[in-house]
């Protein structure tokens, strides 16, 4: 089943955004056998870097290797989702600077909002960077709960125990793209952050 094919953006009217990048994740999966959703903060400026993309992509090869550091058994996308892991983006765009503007997260957390919708046996959310956090937080706060994740920075607050409608949430780094790279530490802690997501799934 091709469990996100039907979301779509009806408008973009987000100014910092690459409309022609637009991607949602279109792939083959039973949502009730995926048990860990990471979210993570916008879709690559090229769609061939994208998750599904294949073996070539730059967000293949970043998570990959984030679940190999975390001692997972994966060499591809498919493994990963072979464990019950289903990867997309908070922003289903490719931003066009650095950072995204609080009103284009808000604009699209609604899609992500559908897209949690699809998966009902999600055991741990993964928000991977500042970006899936805040969309995750507005989710709630339109679902009548109280913030997820509370304010401050990543590195103060990612070993606490978060829960959204009784499911953990795991606050962490951007595991997608070059970012990845760029910080042996933040590679460490995406690791941690990940072997302690599966093993609360496989609980």
């Amino acid at each position: 089943m091709k469990t996100t094919s039907t979301i779509q953006c009806r408008d973009f009217s987000c100014a910092d955004i690459r409309r022609e990048s637009f991607i949602v994740p279109k792939v083959d999966v039973n949502p009730n056998k995926i048990s860990i959703m990471m979210i993570s903060e916008a879709a690559p400026e090229k769609r061939s870097d994208y998750y599904y993309a294949g073996p070539e992509a730059l967000f293949e090869q970043t998570t990959v290797l984030a679940f190999k550091d975390a001692g997972a058994d994966v060499g591809s996308v498919q493994d990963i989702l072979g464990i019950g892991v289903y990867l997309t983006t908070a922003v289903k765009c490719g931003k066009t600077g650095y950072g995204i503007a609080t009103a284009t997260i808000e604009h699209c957390s609604h899609l992500l909002e559908k897209e949690i919708e699809r998966f009902p046996n999600v055991k741990v959310y993964m928000l991977m960077g500042d970006v899936a956090i805040k969309a995750f937080n507005m989710i709630a706060k339109r679902m009548g709960e109280p913030r997820v994740i509370p304010a401050g920075p990543t590195y103060k607050i990612r070993g606490g125990e978060f829960y959204f409608r009784g499911r953990r949430a795991i606050s962490s780094y951007v595991q997608a793209g070059p970012a990845f790279f760029v910080e042996e530490s933040k590679r460490k802690m995406i690791a941690e952050d990940i072997a302690r997501a599966l093993q609360i799934a496989n609980r």
